[in-house]
């Protein structure tokens, strides 16, 4: 008996067969691709970050911390960072520092040198105070010590301060000229009674 062929299936089953085991693979591909973007988020295990090869990371600033804390050293420090956190880093201030010589709560900046002075003693590059030397210190000065100054009221007190706690400390007596309302003649009025 002659074999009788297999009828094949009609054509419109066909496609929509072929169509079915598209789609199912599209799925399938689908999930495999999601899990694997997924699973691909988390760093793997070994990595290791590289140093930034220049500049700082963004967000990170350096510090250098010395003086009267229990850790000197260079810090890496967020970009919001304040003189306390550094000083925290450094692993606290030692019983002799001076902590009315700091503002503690003073903004940061990249590559900034902190030093927290022992109690008595004058920072790194300043002198210190010779006695019977009634000038006054630029750098440690209260608001009332400011306005005995000729021509210092109140309020220019105040930006002396304000500067000083966003700049840092003064360098020389000319970095005045940087604080606004203070020009080269009132300057020149009170050189001889400022120090740094």
């Amino acid at each position: 008996m002659p074999d009788t062929p297999t009828p094949l299936a009609p054509p419109g089953k066909l496609r929509l067969s072929i169509g079915a085991a598209v789609v199912l693979g599209l799925v399938v591909l689908s999930a495999a691709v999601g899990l694997g973007i997924m699973r691909g988020q988390a760093a793997p295990v070994d990595a290791v970050p590289l140093p930034a090869s220049s500049g700082t990371a963004a967000g990170e600033l350096y510090v250098h911390v010395l003086g009267a804390v229990h850790r000197p050293g260079l810090y890496i420090l967020d970009l919001d960072a304040r003189l306390v956190d550094a000083i925290a880093a450094a692993g606290g201030t030692t019983d002799d520092a001076d902590l009315a010589a700091i503002n503690l709560a003073r903004i940061l900046s990249d590559g900034e040198q902190v030093f927290v002075p022992v109690v008595g003693a004058a920072p790194p590059g300043q002198a210190a105070a010779v006695p019977g030397d009634d000038r006054i210190d630029l750098n440690t000065a209260d608001q009332t010590a400011l306005e005995t100054l000729p021509r210092i009221g109140p309020a220019l007190a105040q930006r002396i301060i304000d500067w000083r706690e966003e700049n840092g400390r003064f360098a020389s007596v000319d970095d005045l000229l940087a604080v606004p309302g203070i020009g080269e003649k009132l300057l020149a009025g009170i050189r001889d009674g400022v120090r740094v």
